[in-house]
């Protein structure tokens, strides 16, 4: 069975409480699965955008994008084409590193231009930002070592250059 088609999507909102539930429940009722949600404030005082990636077939993307438009609280969305945008996401990694192997993993992160940020006797959590696939690369390069803990924000978007302005 093929995974379905990943929509990307920005949606800004007046930051207040209770907007994020609402949002989010409309996605659920048209049984659309939010693959990663992440909200931050905007240029604007008062607005959030949110980056909602979402599974699910146009028709009931479509649904949920026309049910959003009648939200009271909604400043604007679109969705994101990741062919013409510039995707993000950070992620902190646990791994265990004993001292002989505490090189190795260094010049792994120093490859990929990630930071070491936190060292302890056995332990070592790396920090990284970059695409989904940048991301997912170290995580294959540093499973062998033992991976204790992933935290991943997921993606946040943005419109490539001139396209931003329209």
């Amino acid at each position: 069975m093929a995974n379905p088609k990943k929509n990307i999507l920005s949606v800004w909102v007046e930051d207040k409480a209770g907007v994020l539930w609402h949002v989010t429940q409309l996605f659920g009722e048209e049984n659309c699965n939010i693959e990663s949600l992440a909200v931050g404030s905007t240029e604007r005082p008062g607005i959030s955008r949110m980056t909602i990636i979402v599974g699910g077939d146009d028709q009931a993307v479509d649904v949920v994008l026309a049910r959003l438009n009648r939200i009271t609280s909604l400043v604007k969305v679109k969705r994101i084409d990741d062919d013409e945008s510039v995707l993000m996401e950070l992620g902190l990694i646990m791994v265990d590193a004993p001292d002989e192997k505490k090189t190795d993993i260094i010049n792994i992160v120093n490859v990929f231009r990630a930071r070491i940020v936190d060292v302890a006797t056995s332990t070592m959590t790396v920090a990284i930002s970059g695409g989904p696939p940048k991301l997912q690369a170290l995580i294959d390069l540093l499973r062998p070592f033992g991976i204790l803990e992933i935290v991943r924000t997921g993606p946040i978007a943005i419109d490539r250059g001139n396209k931003a302005l329209t």
